[in-house]
């Protein structure tokens, strides 16, 4: 009976596959035998399973018996039981069956991740069994589909299996100059040699240019004793400005390793050099003088720069940097004029809209009559910018002082318009609050129908199209039969190669919620990067748990009300420190969910009397514990000054307090924007800001936690 014999050689299959189910087999008699097997036959996703643990186990026989056929049986995953059953043919060495096992994964709607790798593994059979044309033509044919360096690495070897020595150099050198911090790279560089011994005259020439972009590459991944050397020896090969740019690099790679001393001596030394060449020089001398306080020869530097170079971006970069020196030591009559030549010289490079702003800002803070005007100025000429929200804000500011409620309505609810998510719409909100219904003035309102703010992500349909819908289930079969790496490969491809990256990035973010919020975390942040910009009732409400998720609650909230702080500011602090993963470590060597000093954490520990060691910092409850009591503490040494606190939490105690003297801050978020330093600035918002969207999502009492779905 070939029924009979079919479920016999699936049985036996099986049991050989599935050792562990032995003694249950033998426990549930004969009877049982037969039904498990009619089971397993019925059982695709078991099959599959089974046949990846086999290849796992180099048992490629059993893998190929487990995957024939099994696309009929899986639709939905035909492209990876084809792709695993090319590759257990791969390991069998039956090459020639490798080519036609992978066209499922060709012809796979929606398109596979896949795919990519299957070109790679056809060329590598074809290559194997002696059919090296067919390989080439399989990557060529299919280049822009090819991860590189790997295509190209592919191609070389394709290339050289075929007898055209000369394009496999090229390829190998494509590899070893366009990617020269890669594992390919390695592998190019032996390979080079031999084919140059090989072809001889024939082997196509390195262009120096090549070779410096190369040597160029790798001072810019840090690579720099590497890079050194290899500009070291190219110099005698290049001319011109090549030849210039190389010399100066060689003290930029000085620089780089912080050998300030020996970049500076070098600098020096370099003559005769051509006007691009020549800027960059100048600018890392002033950058190499500045590090080792030698103030008169950076300001030559720069002086040098400034007559010699004007329209130079190392012009540019040099006033930036002057600037935020003199920032720091809150010199307005110093640095005004720095940031002034900055935006009225280069009005059309990025680092303009920050200089404007910084000599805006100088003026309203000082409470100077032409704020206004420069903040207006400002939306004009740089909509985009990272101030435009600021600029919208403080407007309102000045015409709440002016008594005019009219264009104050109209400048906060832009505001909450165009960044309806960040720090200053949280600010404007309670603005709007405060000044009740109302109309905006006409003035104000015409005046911001001139700007041209940058469009952005609004509203995002989370209803899935039906391609999301087919790759969402295919990733939760690979799920369900525990492939969790190939379900989020899965889903990074749609969000990668689809329209619809933010439902892709939820499921994403949903496999890891539980085990690794920060994860999820990232996935949001990585995918859907134009996030806070969606009014927060356009997405629902598993969308914001995920991008703001709060793990570790019942500590959080105990330590926090202990430490009479709100849990949900703790919350938003342990989003911007951490992630909310518990085990990191910066790279100023903070530790776990507050982001906390071995050596404050001892301090720390000391006094609530706690035993401590270093290791504890990673346990959530001992660092929220001290995290919680050390914003405390924080608070309490500004004045009860949250904002400050935050910028001390992130800057140092002692700078907070020095920033407090810097003026008479009539309300926090002008305090605020005078920290000098961007990264510390930024922190605090996205803290408060967090904070704000924390109590939306979680608060009981705000509306719109209630979100469970949107209408679209």
């Amino acid at each position: 009976m070939p029924w009979l014999k079919t479920m016999q050689r699936c049985l036996v299959r099986n049991i050989r596959v599935r050792w562990f189910r032995l003694k249950w087999f033998s426990a549930i008699g004969a009877a049982g035998l037969l039904t498990l097997a009619a089971s397993a036959i019925t059982d695709p996703v078991a099959d599959f399973k089974a046949g990846i643990a086999a290849i796992d186990a180099h048992q490629y026989a059993p893998a190929i018996k487990d995957f024939e056929g099994l696309e009929k049986r899986l639709p939905k995953l035909a492209d990876y039981s084809a792709w695993f059953l090319a590759t257990a043919e791969f390991g069998m060495k039956n090459y020639a069956q490798v080519p036609n096992a992978l066209e499922p994964v060709w012809k796979q709607t929606p398109s596979s991740p896949l795919a990519a790798k299957a070109y790679l593994l056809a060329a590598e059979a074809h290559q194997q069994n002696g059919a090296a044309k067919q390989a080439v033509d399989i990557l060529r044919n299919n280049y822009d589909s090819l991860p590189q360096p790997k295509g190209d690495t592919a191609l070389a070897a394709a290339f050289a299996a075929a007898g055209d020595g000369v394009s496999a150099a090229v390829y190998y050198q494509r590899v070893y100059y366009d990617y020269p911090a890669s594992a390919e790279a390695i592998q190019a560089g032996s390979e080079l040699p031999n084919l140059k011994a090989l072809l001889g005259e024939s082997y196509p020439p390195e262009m120096a240019s090549a070779m410096l972009s190369r040597a160029l590459k790798l001072l810019n991944a840090g690579q720099t004793q590497k890079a050194r050397k290899e500009l070291e020896a190219l110099i005698p090969r290049l001319g011109g400005a090549d030849r210039d740019l190389a010399r100066v690099r060689i003290g930029v790679a000085d620089y780089e390793a912080k050998e300030n001393a020996a970049a500076l001596r070098y600098l020096r030394s370099l003559e005769n050099l051509s006007p691009e060449a020549d800027a960059e020089r100048l600018y890392y001398i002033f950058q190499s003088a500045n590090r080792l306080g030698n103030e008169p020869e950076a300001a030559s530097a720069a002086d040098r720069l400034n007559r010699q170079y004007p329209a130079s971006s190392w012009r540019l970069q040099a006033l930036v940097a002057s600037g935020n020196r003199l920032l720091v030591d809150n010199d307005f009559e110093a640095y005004e004029p720095v940031y002034r030549h900055c935006y009225e010289s280069f009005p059309k490079d990025p680092p303009a809209a920050f200089c404007h702003w910084k000599v805006t800002w100088s003026h309203y803070i000082r409470r100077l009559p032409d704020a206004g005007e420069m903040m207006r100025e400002h939306l004009v000429l740089f909509p985009s910018s990272d101030e435009a929200p600021a600029a919208l804000y403080f407007l309102g500011r000045l015409a709440e002082g002016s008594k005019d409620s009219g264009s104050a309505l109209a400048f906060y609810s832009e505001v909450v318009r165009e960044y309806p998510n960040q720090f200053y719409s949280t600010q404007a909100r309670d603005r709007l609050a405060s000044l009740g219904p109302g109309a905006p003035a006409p003035a104000a309102t015409d005046f911001l129908r001139t700007i041209s703010f940058p469009r952005r992500m609004r509203i995002e349909s989370f209803k899935p199209s039906a391609s999301a819908t087919a790759r969402i289930e295919r990733a939760k079969l690979l799920q369900t039969a525990g492939l969790e790496n190939l379900a989020q490969d899965e889903l990074r491809y749609g969000a990668q190669v689809e329209d619809q990256p933010h439902l892709m990035a939820m499921e994403l973010a949903s496999l890891y919620s539980a085990s690794h919020p920060d994860q999820a975390l990232r996935y949001i942040k990585h995918y859907v990067s134009g996030y806070l910009y969606l009014p927060i009732e356009s997405a629902p409400l598993q969308f914001w748990t995920l991008a703001f998720p709060l793990p570790y609650r019942s500590d959080l909230e105990r330590y926090s009300k202990q430490n009479g702080l709100d849990p949900f500011l703790v919350a938003a602090l342990i989003r911007q420190e951490s992630e909310f993963d518990a085990k990191v470590t910066s790279y100023a060597n903070a530790r776990g969910l507050t982001q906390i000093l071995p050596s404050t954490g001892r301090e720390l520990s000391r006094r609530l009397k706690m035993s401590y060691t270093t290791a504890k910092l990673f346990q959530p409850a001992v660092n929220l514990q001290l995290g919680t009591y050390y914003l405390q503490s924080l608070t309490q040494q500004t004045g009860g000054k949250l904002e400050a606190a935050l910028a001390a939490y992130n800057a140092g105690l002692s700078r907070a307090r020095t920033w407090l003297k810097w003026g008479d801050f009539q309300e926090p978020a002008e305090f605020i924007e005078t920290v000098p330093f961007s990264q510390t600035r930024t922190y605090v918002q996205a803290v408060l800001r967090n904070a704000y969207l924390y109590r939306q999502i979680y608060g009981v009492t705000q509306p719109r936690a209630a979100l469970a779905e949107v209408r679209h």
